[in-house]
């Protein structure tokens, strides 16, 4: 599959979609700490936070269908990291492990400037490899390890935090 991905900023009506490719990686127990699906409702506060011209969330669409999503959320809450965001990536399960992925990541590093962020960060399970690999490709590299810090299924989980200057 090509990446032939158009962006735009996500719409109300686009909230149950983005739910349900997030609430899909729930089972795998790699990408969440959320151990049992999301709401509509409940996600409601984070869609309003993401603001498009500071934070935005945006959708991925192939061929015209929603295939993905990208979330910027603010670090630490503190002006002083105001050039700080946070970056999620997740993609529909039937869009997985075709370089989609690649893609949408190029296009965050790429908005970066007009967003006024200097640096970029990930918090990524150690066991995703996929998606270590995947940021590791775009230089992001390993900030910090916390170990054991999720529990998944009585599993203790690490958690890696990658962080790139953009």
């Amino acid at each position: 599959m090509t990446a032939a991905l158009t962006y735009r900023n996500a719409r109300a009506e686009d909230l149950p979609a983005i739910i349900d490719i997030y609430n899909s990686t729930i089972p795998g127990r790699m990408v969440t700490a959320d151990t049992e699906p999301v709401t509509v409702h409940d996600s409601l506060p984070w869609f309003e936070e993401h603001t498009l011209d500071r934070r935005p969330l945006w959708v991925a669409e192939y061929e015209g269908q929603l295939c993905g999503w990208i979330s910027f959320q603010s670090f630490y809450g503190r002006p002083a990291y105001d050039a700080t965001a946070e970056i999620s990536i997740y993609l529909h399960q039937g869009f997985r492990g075709k370089g989609l992925g690649k893609d949408m990541l190029n296009k965050v590093i790429q908005a970066c400037p007009g967003l006024n962020i200097d640096v970029l960060i990930a918090f990524i399970f150690a066991h995703n490899h996929h998606s270590l690999r995947l940021f590791s490709h775009f230089y992001f590299e390993k900030w910090g390890h916390l170990p054991g810090v999720a529990e998944l299924d009585g599993k203790k989980r690490d958690l890696i935090i990658l962080g790139r200057n953009v």
